[in-house]
């Protein structure tokens, strides 16, 4: 739900959008690609706050519950993500530290595990801006590869002072805003990230095997006909041990691999019932997912997602008359 965009002549882009679906709430985001997975039990709430200032984009991002996060920002881009507080999240399998930000080039994919309650800043700039503005001071993070950049550790002090102004720009009415001037603002707050930022790519040395078994699952749930619904099963497609598999889930992802699969399931069927047409039934998709006592998944649908999966169906059929 779009709350605001002021019609101000001349003036920067800003929207509001609220939502109560994780995977809507993905899209919410202008130009980027995401899809998003609600991995905690309740109905969701997501919050957006951006303002679009010519080549760069700011937000304030805030998710109600767990959410498992497939990004990518639109290309020819940098981004910079500034979590809001000292929460527990992921990028790509790997913890986030509390004196630690998060960047990533544009047309990239990468995977964001983000906990309950969870707030973090967003800044995008566009390469050749960027460039064109700040010119060689920049040039070792433009030409970094993703996994360098995905984590960078940063002072407490730099941290907040940029979190202060991208708080500030946003709370700004706006006819209230500049691009010139608030372009320039936020090139030097990133300036002064350029200088300090030290990428940490630190990783345990099972890190990659372990990405590696998770990838293989999750590229198997996209294009399978007839989804995996027991840790066995799970083993076989990636071709290793119950043991390797548990690791594997509970360090890249922070979950066990039977709840990684429920969730994933029951997160596919909202999709489909959120695009369902007239002919589309509960029955008829929750076992396309592997769930045949439908008792049992209306009510692990339920525990998930705060309503019933026939509450699901009418209320997106009743949205798209």
């Amino acid at each position: 739900m779009l709350l605001n965009n002021e019609p101000v002549q001349n003036a920067p882009k800003r929207c509001v959008w609220e939502s109560w679906d994780a995977d809507e709430h993905a899209h919410n985001l202008t130009d980027w690609s995401q899809e998003y997975d609600q991995f905690s039990g309740g109905a969701f709430y997501g919050r957006i706050d951006e303002i679009q200032l010519g080549g760069m984009q700011v937000f304030k991002e805030y998710t109600s519950h767990a959410v498992w996060q497939q990004c990518n920002v639109w290309p020819n881009s940098m981004w910079l993500g500034i979590p809001a507080y000292r929460q527990g999240c992921r990028i790509d399998g790997c913890p986030v530290g509390d004196d630690e930000v998060m960047c990533q080039p544009g047309a990239h994919d990468f995977e964001l595990v983000t906990p309950d309650e969870f707030a973090i800043y967003g800044l995008v700039i566009d390469k050749r801006l960027l460039s064109g503005l700040a010119g060689a001071e920049v040039l070792d993070m433009l030409h970094a590869s993703p996994e360098v950049l995905s984590r960078l550790v940063l002072s407490q002090h730099t941290r907040k002072a940029v979190t202060f102004l991208i708080e500030h720009l946003l709370a700004r009415p706006r006819e209230h805003l500049s691009v010139a001037v608030h372009q320039e603002i936020l090139l030097l707050a990133l300036l002064e990230i350029v200088h300090e930022e030290r990428p940490n790519t630190q990783v345990t040395p099972s890190y990659q095997h372990r990405r590696q078994v998770v990838d293989c699952i999750r590229e198997h749930l996209q294009v399978c006909q007839a989804p995996p619904v027991t840790l066995m099963e799970l083993c076989k497609i990636a071709n290793v041990s119950q043991r390797t598999l548990q690791y594997s889930f509970t360090s890249i992802l922070g979950i066990s691999p039977s709840r990684f699969l429920r969730m994933t399931r029951l997160n596919r069927v909202r999709r489909r019932l959120a695009a369902a047409d007239g002919h589309t039934t509960v029955t008829e998709v929750a076992s396309d997912w592997g769930f045949y006592h439908l008792g049992q998944f209306a009510q692990d649908y339920r525990q998930l997602f705060g309503e019933s999966p026939s509450d699901t169906l009418a209320r997106c059929r009743s949205s798209m008359r």
